[in-house]
């Protein structure tokens, strides 16, 4: 439990909303505003509902969508590229403070487990909850269905998130190839 706080500890929360403006009254003969929906009463999608379901050949994602600080959209596609682009993610970095938990690269932030064909068997949630790994993990996805090569993906993603003195995960740099991933 502790080492759990102290990754979440090193992802940034997103803002929260403030509280709403008290409502003027209705001018007299005009019907109420219906009432706003609770936030607050929703609950996490059942295993296997659509929801957590990314493709048919991949697991549900875990638990704790309803906490994900990026849309639904935008943290299904960053898991979906951590687990058909292993040979990208590994080589990105991340800035996080999640190295504290073990990881090596930015792949590490969204899968906990493959089989031996390389087929994803368990997601890791850290994932969906930490602006700074999804944000890296779809930097990536753009530069490399852009063309440009792993080093060049790798530089520009230390260049925005690298701070003076900070600490990464402990990241191989890319093969020297310059050549692009298969998509």
């Amino acid at each position: 439990m502790a080492a759990s706080l102290v990754w979440i500890a090193g992802c940034s929360k997103p803002a929260e909303a403030p509280p709403p403006a008290p409502a003027a009254a209705p001018a007299p003969g005009t019907p109420a505003a219906p009432p706003a929906h609770d936030m607050s009463a929703m609950t996490a999608p059942a295993a296997g509902s659509s929801l957590d379901m990314i493709a048919p050949d991949l697991p549900p994602l875990p638990p704790g969508l309803e906490r994900a600080v990026r849309p639904l959209a935008v943290v299904k596609a960053a898991y979906e590229y951590a687990a058909r682009h292993p040979e990208v993610l590994k080589y990105m970095p991340c800035f996080c403070g999640c190295e504290r938990m073990g990881h090596e690269g930015n792949d590490d932030c969204f899968v906990e487990k493959r089989d031996a064909n390389g087929r994803v068997t368990e997601w890791v949630a850290h994932g969906m909850i930490c602006e700074v790994c999804i944000d890296v993990a779809t930097e990536a996805r753009q530069m490399q269905n852009g063309g440009a090569s792993l080093s060049a993906t790798r530089d520009a993603i230390e260049r925005k998130y690298a701070q003076p003195g900070g600490r990464h995960t402990p990241t191989p740099a890319p093969p020297h190839k310059s050549g692009m991933p298969p998509h």
